[in-house]
């Protein structure tokens, strides 16, 4: 059925001019790459500026990730790298498309690739957005961390969420993990699709309490290893961005 779907969805996509991007935000599957559909899963997650994406094969097998800053002019869509699984080296780069968009289809492509993306979730809430881990209670005490080259870094639109470990300064990349979420009233529930590290956890559903306060997200309740857990998550605003 995906498979089918892919090749109607890539007949009948017509290329329109759009003079920007501003329903990017949220959720995205990959259909088609190169006018070939694709065989591997790929959901790519856009919220404020900042984007991630994790690939899987079959219902457990990882692959990579990627993401970092994106930007949209008039006509070029643009992508620097702040993390990628495959390749440290373009950690730091940027790639542009052009782009076109037709409802809730969305085609970029330049000189090496193409590809066409369905979005699969625009919901917004109070979670909505781009966090890094800035506290975590240890021995019954919250410890605050100082914002480095090293981050834990969670988005969050579109009912979809990824968390990523990296080194920013170094493309050191060390986990990344994601599926979708529900936040309401007060409860937070994971449903891990895709992990990096233990398979073994796809599938779970974790819940946790949260709140924000101050304009941080509190979380708290146990981890996929079923350890207790209370963080601190903070937005995350980097100074830099993509320049002209």
């Amino acid at each position: 059925m995906k498979i089918l779907f892919s090749f109607i969805a890539f007949s009948i996509f017509q290329l329109v001019n759009a003079q920007s991007l501003a329903g990017l935000e949220g959720s995205w599957e990959l259909i088609s790459e190169n006018e070939t559909p694709v065989s591997l899963t790929t959901v790519r997650i856009y919220q404020d500026g900042f984007f991630a994406e994790g690939t899987k094969e079959g219902d457990y097998d990882f692959k990579n990730a990627k993401g970092g800053f994106y930007k949209q002019g008039e006509s070029i869509y643009t992508e620097k790298f702040e993390f990628n699984s495959d390749d440290s080296l373009k950690v730091g780069t940027t790639v542009n498309y052009d782009f076109g968009v037709k409802g809730d289809t969305l085609k970029i492509w330049n000189d090496e690739i193409s590809q066409i993306w369905l979005k699969i979730g625009d919901f917004q809430d109070d979670l909505s957005g781009v966090w890094i881990i800035t506290g975590r209670e240890r021995n019954g005490e919250m410890q605050r961390r100082e914002i480095g080259d090293r981050k834990t870094i969670k988005i969050l639109s579109g009912t979809r969420f990824q968390w990523i470990a990296y080194n920013s300064a170094t493309g050191q990349f060390f986990a990344t993990g994601g599926g979708s979420y529900l936040a309401k009233y007060g409860r937070y529930i994971e449903n891990i699709e895709f992990f990096s590290k233990d398979d073994f956890r796809v599938g779970a559903s974790l819940t946790f309490d949260y709140q924000i306060m101050n304009k941080e997200w509190n979380h708290r309740g146990k981890s996929s290893a079923g350890e207790p857990i209370n963080e601190i998550w903070s937005p995350y605003k980097p100074e830099e961005t993509i320049t002209d």
